[in-house]
């Protein structure tokens, strides 16, 4: 792994940092090439739309009694599958943007699994842009994560078993698809496909991968993997939901506390002022 450090404003408090936390977010990508790369790939499938789920975070380890000064932890910042599928099916690179202390802060990962070991003791904003397939989308999408190295609860020791992970779900929704990318993302499990409207009928699909490199893109064996979080678009959406129950909640209350106030209040005035 290799050795930089990463630097944290002097006099920084670390308890007043925080990571993103898990929430369900659809970013929606919409291509924009030229008629004859349009042509290349197919026609595009109007109304409809193909979803990737991925997850984006960071695993950060304690060094223990090897901590120094400036090498505290050591860490991993990722982008994979929702399920820890490939995603080399849909993302050709990944550009990781770490902090201007480090030796070339911009690391560049053309194979996946898409992710970037490295080792430090301060936390700082990583911009992860991901690049995805000519046939996929001619946009880059940029992510912002926040490298977190110290649990949120400060007051307990360090250990070096156990990590800091902190991980954000996203699904990427690909509107209108080629039919090349929808043809050759089918029946890849990292990849929500709709079904085909009635009569319309796809080439078979043009493989873009050997299948060595699907092999290295999937994490399910990652040695990480344990500590990856379990997430379903189902399960969000209900807490999703929760949460929005519990806010309808409190507006209730406050306005029949409020309907309460006014009763009394109208109670108090005198008989001139009715």
């Amino acid at each position: 792994m290799p050795q930089s450090s990463s630097t944290k404003k002097h006099g920084q408090d670390p308890t007043d940092i925080t990571g993103p936390t898990p929430k369900l977010q659809r970013t929606k990508m919409v291509n924009s090439s030229d008629d004859s790369e349009k042509k290349s790939f197919g026609k595009k499938l109007k109304e409809l739309e193909v979803g990737v789920p991925i997850v984006y975070g960071n695993v950060a380890f304690w060094l223990g009694k090897k901590a120094s000064e400036f090498q505290s932890h050591k860490w991993t910042i990722y982008v994979r599958g929702a399920t820890n599928e490939d995603l080399g099916v849909v993302v050709k690179r990944v550009v990781f943007q770490l902090h201007s202390s480090f030796n070339n802060p911009t690391r560049v990962v053309d194979n996946p699994p898409f992710e970037l070991s490295e080792s430090g003791w301060g936390e700082f904003e990583i911009v992860m842009t991901l690049h995805f397939h000519t046939d996929v989308c001619d946009k880059p999408l940029h992510l912002y994560h926040h490298l977190k190295l110290y649990p949120e609860d400060e007051s307990g020791p360090l250990s070096t078993k156990k990590p800091v992970v902190v991980e954000s779900y996203d699904e990427i929704v690909f509107a209108e698809p080629s039919e090349a990318f929808f043809a050759r993302v089918q029946n890849h499990p990292a990849v929500h496909v709709p079904r085909l409207p009635p009569g319309l009928h796809l080439s078979p699909p043009v493989p873009i991968e050997d299948v060595d490199r699907k092999k290295r893109g999937d994490t399910k064996d990652h040695p990480l993997s344990q500590w990856f979080t379990n997430f379903s678009e189902a399960d969000e959406l209900l807490k999703l939901t929760a949460a929005r129950q519990q806010v309808q909640g409190h507006i209730a209350r406050l306005r029949r506390q409020l309907s309460l106030v006014d009763g009394q209040n109208q109670q108090l005035k005198p008989a001139s002022d009715l």
